[in-house]
C-alpha cells in the first residue's frame, strides 16, 4: 500500500551538524506527491537545484525522489541539449572545413548536457539505465518505464514539433515540474512554438556532426529558431513570452505550486499548458 503524504513527511529524517539542516530523498519524495505527481506519470522535470536546499546526497536526491513519486510504472525526462560550443558557423550556417576534424560528434550516449541548463539534466542523463534521444540540439533524457518510447526516433529536423519527445509528453498526458526553475525556462514551451498557427515564424539552419557506425557525418539541421520568440512581433514584449504564458497559465487557475525542499516550484499539466500556449501566441502573433 502507498504510503500517504502525512505518513510520508512523518517518517523524514532531518540530519543535523550544527545549524545545518540537510534535505533528505524521502522529504523530496513527500513533496513531489504534494505538488501531484502520481505512479504512471511521465514528468519532464527542470530545475534550479541550489533553491532547494543542502540535500543529502545532492542532485541524485531529487532524481530518486522524482522516480519514487512517479513509481511504479512513471518515467522522468529532463532536457539535455548538447554541450557543442562550437560557435564557428559561418553566415550560411556551416562549419569552416579546417574545423570540423577538432568537432566531436553528438553521440547521445556520451556527449555532455548543455551546462546552460544547469546540473539536473546530466544527472538524469548518467542515471544507471538511462536513454537518451537522437537530435543534438533538441535532444532529451529518460529514466523509467516508458524511456525508449519517449526518447526513440526523434526527428532531426524539426526536433520540438511531431514526432518529438515533447509531443510524446503531451500525448502520455505527462506534467512538467519546476524545481525553482525560472518560468521562461520551460523547453515544453518550444512545442507550442512549433504547433501555433503563426506568420513569418523565424527559421535556422545549423550544421551539426553526428556519430555513426560508419564513423562522423555532418549534417544540417534545420529548425524554428528557439533562442528568441520564434516571431519577431512578440520581440517587443515587457517580459519574456515564456514566462508571460506560463504566468498567465497559472492565473487562470492551471498548475498547482508548492515547495520542494526550500525551492518554490510548480507541477503543470504538458497538453493543457500547451493548448493554453498555443492560443495565445496565435492571439499576439497577429
Amino acid at each position: 500500500m502507498r504510503a500517504t503524504v502525512a505518513s510520508l513527511r512523518s517518517v523524514v529524517t532531518q540530519m543535523t551538524a550544527g545549524s545545518e539542516v540537510f534535505v533528505t530523498r524521502a522529504r523530496l519524495c513527500a513533496d513531489f506527491v504534494a505538488l501531484g505527481i502520481r505512479p504512471g506519470d511521465v514528468v519532464m522535470a527542470h530545475g534550479a537545484l541550489s533553491r532547494v536546499g543542502r540535500m543529502l546526497n545532492g542532485p541524485d536526491a531529487v532524481i530518486g525522489a522524482l522516480i519514487d513519486a512517479a513509481a511504479p510504472g512513471g518515467t522522468v525526462v529532463a532536457y539535455t541539449d548538447w554541450d557543442a560550443r562550437y560557435d564557428v558557423l559561418l553566415h550560411d550556417g556551416r562549419v569552416p572545413e579546417r574545423w570540423r576534424e577538432h568537432i566531436p560528434p553528438f553521440d547521445p550516449a556520451t556527449s555532455r548536457s548543455a551546462r546552460d541548463n544547469g546540473v539536473l539534466p546530466e544527472f538524469v542523463r548518467t542515471w544507471p539505465g538511462a536513454l537518451r534521444s537522437g537530435n543534438p540540439g533538441a535532444s532529451v533524457a529518460a529514466v523509467g518505464d516508458r524511456a525508449a518510447w519517449m526518447t526513440g526516433d526523434h526527428p532531426i529536423d524539426y526536433g520540438y514539433g511531431p514526432g518529438s519527445p515533447l509531443a510524446r509528453l503531451v500525448e502520455a498526458r505527462g506534467k512538467v515540474v519546476m524545481i525553482g526553475a525560472p518560468f521562461d525556462s520551460m523547453t515544453l514551451l518550444h512545442h507550442a512554438e512549433h504547433l501555433a498557427d503563426i506568420p513569418d515564424k523565424r527559421v535556422i539552419g545549423y550544421e551539426a556532426p553526428l556519430a555513426t557506425p560508419r564513423g562522423t557525418e555532418w549534417r544540417m539541421v534545420e529548425e524554428f529558431d528557439t533562442s528568441s520568440p520564434v516571431v519577431a512581433c512578440l520581440d517587443g514584449l515587457d517580459a519574456d513570452p515564456f514566462a508571460m504564458i506560463v504566468a498567465e497559465f497559472i492565473a487562470s487557475g492551471g498548475g498547482v505550486t508548492g515547495p520542494v525542499g526550500e525551492a518554490p516550484s510548480l507541477l503543470v499539466p504538458a497538453a493543457e499548458i500547451v493548448e493554453f500556449a498555443v492560443s495565445w501566441l496565435e492571439s499576439r502573433a497577429r
